[in-house]
Order: structure tokens, then C-alpha cells, then sequence
């Protein structure tokens, strides 16, 4: 089996849970939505368009491979924003056209808003029947996005490229361990001339997330739902799906 590795590192990431009023909890690992949501911009897609993004989500699996789950960092938020009453037949094509109005007439909303910090982990991408887009299509998508990325919130801009690497391995598991050690040989070729390889060590994966329909290589310690399926992208209208969860290793 084929599959597409790459790797999401950011200072900030924020992976939202079910938000309820004022409070914007995160998740520590990415959901199938934000993956869709993350190859369509690396494709081009655009947010109106249902049928690319339906067929992004029907097309392929996921697995998430978790190295760290990073430290919490809750934000207290403030934003302006006018009533719809007063946005009502004025046009604005911009944040700065819609706080065009009397001070008076300006809300002021409040939240919190949760990320995760120093968070980092692999993603494995397994094609179903009647993909849209070859994985090699994919990796190139990502090489050079053309919309810009990033890990949830438009403040959370990747460190490192994404990197993406395809592989033939009989299991997403396999997959990873093969991407990790092909970053090792990446390191160890430009290392200076004492024999330090750039940048950090490859952090071993701690925790295997999956969903339906790819083959994992490791055995589901729980199985639990999560209400990030993708519905309808302009409606933010999301529906549950199981996904899979082992624990390979103690973290810290």
C-alpha cells in the first residue's frame, strides 16, 4: 500500500473540539476536517466550493501519528464587531470595511480561545477508490501550497516545511517509522564538521490515531466519537465518526 507522509509542526497549533458559546477548546492532534480543510488549501480549493471538498473527504484516510501533544496556552480574546443590523446592505470586502461605523455602534465579543504549544506529529494519507487526486498530486500540493497553511487558526503558520514523502509500507505505522528514519539520513547528510546533524532529534510517535478505512498497524486501546466529519464547509456543520486510538509509549 501507498501512502503520503508529512509532518506538522508549529510553534501555536489549535485543532478546535465542539465550541459553545464564548469558549474555543483545541484538541492536541489534528481531526479529519482540519486535514480536509488543509489539503484543499494546499490544492486550491475554495471554501464555497462543496463538491471539492466532499470529494477530499470521500477520497482518502488518515492516521495521525502524535510526538508531542504540547503544552496548553489559553487566550482571552477580545473582538469588535458590528451588529448585523448595521451590516445590512453595506458591502465589505474587508475587516477594516466592516469596522467602518461610529464607535457607538461597535460590539465588543468576548472568548477563549485554546492552543497548543510546541505541539508536533505525522500524518499517513491513504487513498480510497475514486480518489480525486493521485497522492503524488498531493505531495507536490503541499511542497507548494497554493493558499497559504496552517494548523488551525490562521495565526498558527507551520515551522518547519511539511515535507512530504510517499511510501510503500504495509501499514500507516510502517509508513511513519519510514518517514522518520529518511528524515534521520536527511540530518545526518548535512552535518558539520564535527558530526552534528542540524536541527532536533525525531521524536518517537507516543500515540496512533486513525480513523476508518486505513490500515493502522497497531491494535485500538479506545475507540472513542468525535463530531469533526465535514458536512457542509460553508455551514461549518460537522457529523460524528469513531476514530481509533493506541498508545504506544508513555508520554511525557
Amino acid at each position: 500500500m501507498t501512502f503520503l507522509v508529512f509532518q506538522l509542526q508549529a510553534p501555536l497549533a489549535s485543532w478546535g473540539d465542539t465550541a459553545v458559546g464564548e469558549y474555543r477548546p483545541s484538541y492536541d492532534y489534528p481531526g479529519e476536517s482540519a486535514l480536509v480543510g488543509l489539503l484543499g488549501a494546499a490544492l486550491g480549493v475554495r471554501r464555497e466550493d462543496e463538491a471539492a471538498h466532499a470529494a477530499l473527504r470521500d477520497g482518502y484516510s488518515f492516521a495521525v501519528g502524535l510526538q508531542s501533544a504540547g503544552t496548553l496556552l489559553r487566550d482571552y480574546h477580545t473582538a469588535q464587531v458590528p451588529s448585523e443590523s448595521d451590516l445590512k446592505k453595506r458591502p465589505r470586502a474587508t475587516r477594516r470595511d466592516e469596522l467602518n461605523l461610529p464607535k457607538e455602534k461597535l460590539n465588543t465579543i468576548l472568548s477563549t480561545r485554546d492552543y497548543r504549544q510546541d505541539a508536533a506529529c505525522l500524518v499517513a494519507v491513504q487513498a480510497r477508490a475514486g480518489a480525486p487526486h493521485p497522492l503524488e498530486d498531493l505531495a507536490q500540493a503541499l511542497r507548494k501550497p497554493r493558499f497559504v497553511l496552517y494548523l488551525g487558526r490562521k495565526s498558527c503558520p507551520p515551522a518547519a516545511p511539511l515535507h512530504p514523502l510517499l511510501s510503500v509500507d504495509d501499514n500507516a505505522l510502517a509508513a511513519m517509522e519510514f518517514y522518520r528514519a529518511a528524515l534521520r539520513s536527511e540530518r545526518a547528510q548535512h552535518a558539520d564538521r564535527w558530526g552534528n546533524a542540524p536541527l532536533e532529534d525525531e521524536r518517537d510517535i507516543v500515540r496512533l490515531i486513525w480513523g476508518d478505512g486505513i490500515e493502522s498497524g497497531a491494535t485500538a486501546h479506545l475507540s472513542p466519537r468525535r463530531k469533526d466529519r465535514l458536512l457542509r464547509r460553508r455551514g461549518w456543520q460537522f457529523t460524528d465518526r469513531t476514530e481509533h486510538v493506541a498508545l504506544l509509549r508513555e508520554e511525557v
